[in-house]
């Protein structure tokens, strides 16, 4: 295939897993789905962090999507800890809710049923530089 030739999309096959659907791997054992974050809730933290950023108070983030939970976490310089953890771990959202704001020390900061709720806890924070 070169540079030129046009990118062929197929459609799914019937009885297909998407993929965020749990997947079987080639002993045709089930794995766990992978904890994400969607679009909307992405769209939520980056607009905080563009926020941030700008101010000067955060300089770079990671995200880490496993089976348990996704996590987006803040730095405020690249070769340091995370100053916060933004974590979605699905396990939690009947009971004290999905979404969290975890400091470095391990300290939960606010946790909640709605990302926008708990986003403001990264915001109200003023770390020293």
């Amino acid at each position: 295939m070169s540079e030129s030739d046009p990118i062929r999309f197929r459609p799914r096959e019937a009885g297909s897993h998407s993929r965020t659907s749990t997947h079987l791997n080639s002993n045709s054992a089930r794995i766990a789905p992978v904890v994400a974050f969607n679009r909307a809730e992405l769209d939520a933290i980056l607009a905080v962090y563009a926020r941030k950023v700008a101010a000067g108070e955060w300089r770079d983030y990671a995200l880490e999507m496993g089976r348990d939970k996704a996590v987006f976490a803040i730095f405020q310089r690249a070769s340091e800890y995370p100053l916060f953890r933004v974590e979605k771990c699905p396990r939690l959202a009947r009971r004290q809710g999905a979404y969290s704001v975890v400091l470095r020390s391990g300290a939960i900061l606010k946790r909640g049923h709605e990302l926008a709720r708990v986003l403001l806890a990264c915001e109200s924070v003023k770390f020293g530089h």
